[in-house]
């Protein structure tokens, strides 16, 4: 059995951009994702972190295969399940579920908790009447909800609340991953703590594997044993946590983490300031040719305008896509105290 239980290989996927109401015709593609290749061991929990429109929520929805990819492979569990069709999908829902941004709008404010924990087993065919109560309230027990609340709407819970309603809806089928889109982005720092310490407690009690999504790198480092960076569509570096946040190598991910705030003073007064970049995100729909970084790179050379560089291994162990990747020297002018902080969390 393979190590890893998700193999994406290229995957692509583009979003017709097209103009007229009656006759439409399109004009160009959003380059949401743009041939991206990585592997979700089993057990592990990946990282996925870039900037807002890098493509981060894309790739989660077409890994469990809510959008169809343009190109490219995804495999689960060793199933080939790129293009599986709608009707013989729903096997492939009770090993994959995701966890949404936003607590507000992913919940249904027409039904009841129990109604909206137990949809899984009614769509699944799985448990009914007083069997299904009760494994909803074991749901809401497990995840820190009172299960005497069965029968209240989502109107009457906290944001944190909700949000545990939906970690409890995703584990009721017991999935093999969960993939977990900038769970608390929306919530208070104080409740982002609390669901995100749940997810880790569940995910090393039921063994599951898990995707993180999300732009707070400090978050990320507390729960990731992976993290894979994103830049306009593609995979510009990936590394176990510990080596990325201690050597960087791609300038991206140097920037990234130059923004992280240092809570030690003597260690904040070593940086020789934030790494900026210049210039804006470039369009999506008309991504720079070879180095999708190279406008705003501060390392750029004729070399990064006119060949892509590959995704491949440098020194100290990350793998990144970058012809000349930040030394530590480099790294460490921007990121002193960094390691020892643990990302300002």
């Amino acid at each position: 059995m393979s190590d890893a239980l998700v193999e994406v290989r290229d995957l692509v996927k583009h979003f017709p951009v097209t103009r007229g109401i009656v006759f439409q015709s399109q004009v160009s593609v959003v380059h949401a994702v743009d041939g991206i290749s990585l592997d979700v061991r089993r057990g592990e929990t990946l990282g996925i972190v870039g900037e807002t429109g890098c493509g981060k929520s894309t790739t989660a929805r077409l890994i469990t295969r809510l959008l169809e990819p343009t190109s490219g492979t995804i495999r689960f569990d060793g199933e080939d399940i790129t293009h599986r069709a709608k009707r013989h999908l729903k096997p492939l829902r009770r090993e994959v579920q995701m966890i949404f941004q936003d607590p507000y709008s992913s919940l249904n404010p027409r039904k009841t908790v129990g109604s909206i924990v137990g949809e899984p087993f009614a769509i699944h065919g799985l448990e009914s009447g007083a069997q299904r109560k009760r494994s909803v309230q074991s749901l809401m027990e497990q995840v820190g909800l009172n299960p005497e609340h069965y029968n209240r709407f989502p109107h009457e819970f906290s944001g944190g609340q909700r949000q545990r309603i939906g970690v409890a809806r995703a584990l009721a089928l017991r999935p093999k991953l969960i993939i977990a889109d900038e769970p608390v982005s929306a919530l208070d720092v104080s409740i982002q703590a609390q669901i995100l310490n749940l997810l880790r407690d569940l995910q090393r009690e039921l063994h599951i594997t898990l995707v993180l999504i999300a732009h707070d790198l400090s978050v990320v480092r507390h729960m990731c044993d992976r993290i894979a960076v994103m830049y306009l569509g593609k995979v510009v570096e990936l590394a176990d946590s510990d080596d990325l946040f201690a050597h960087p190598r791609h300038p991206y991910t140097g920037a990234l983490l130059s923004a992280v705030p240092v809570p030690e003073p003597r260690s904040a007064r070593r940086r020789r300031g934030r790494q900026v970049l210049r210039g804006d995100v470039p369009s999506p729909t008309d991504p720079p040719a070879a180095c999708r970084f190279h406008t705003r790179c501060p390392k750029c050379q004729d070399l990064c305008t006119v060949q892509e560089p590959p995704l491949e291994a440098k020194a100290g162990g990350n793998v990144a896509a970058c012809h000349f990747p930040l030394t530590d020297a480099e790294a460490e002018q921007h990121l002193p105290g960094l390691t020892a902080s643990g990302a300002g969390g």
